[in-house]
């Protein structure tokens, strides 16, 4: 089975994966400092992860692409993330003053090389952003259709409750070229019933 490092941690702590956080404690199997990570790599070597999980960690970052590109180093080709994140468009994002960024569907697409067609910002992680996931209230939105419910999320403030990214590592990475942008699968999922929306980001 491959390394699998569960980022940021905290307190939750997972068995079978390398515990990561900046505290030492208990259960942290790697203190380091996931803000750092453009100045002081990670001590894993390169292509050697096949998992990652970052819940509730990367809203917490200041430098993101710092992060990412250094996580793509040492992924292993298509090699996942899992990015658990409040949605933009909810006042969990905002309220909370230790984040410090909002997240997106088209979000996770700065990951990647093809968003980067315009504008070179020094980046060189490419990320292919597979499905993301929007956990809505049930009661709510209980009998829409998640085309129905995707356009409230985008009108409205409040309904997703939790958004799941789900990247896969792309090596080598590709040309900053807009013809090869992808756009995920959008997934509304509630009432433990997922239905999966066709509707591009």
């Amino acid at each position: 089975m491959g390394l699998k490092l569960n980022l940021g941690c905290g307190r939750a702590c997972l068995p079978g994966w390398v515990n990561v956080d900046v505290t030492a404690l208990p259960g942290v199997d790697v203190v380091a400092d996931l803000e750092r990570c453009r100045t002081q790599r990670l001590p894993f070597a390169d292509g050697a992860v096949d998992e990652f999980l970052l819940s509730h960690v990367l809203e917490h970052i200041e430098d993101t692409l710092g992060i990412m590109q250094e996580l793509h180093r040492i992924a292993r080709p298509g090699a996942t993330a899992t990015i658990r994140s409040p949605y933009g468009g909810s006042d969990d994002a905002d309220e909370d003053p230790t984040h410090r960024h909002r997240f997106f569907l088209n979000s996770f697409g700065y990951f990647s090389q093809p968003f980067y067609w315009r504008a070179d910002y020094g980046y060189r992680g490419d990320w292919q952003t597979r499905r993301i996931v929007l956990y809505v209230d049930r009661q709510e939105n209980a009998g829409l259709a998640p085309e129905d419910v995707l356009r409230k999320v985008r009108k409205l403030r409040n309904i997703v409750s939790e958004m799941v990214a789900e990247l896969e590592a792309v090596k080598p990475i590709r040309a900053p070229d807009q013809a090869l942008q992808r756009a995920p699968a959008i997934e509304i999922a509630f009432a433990g019933r997922p239905g999966r929306a066709s509707a591009a980001a």
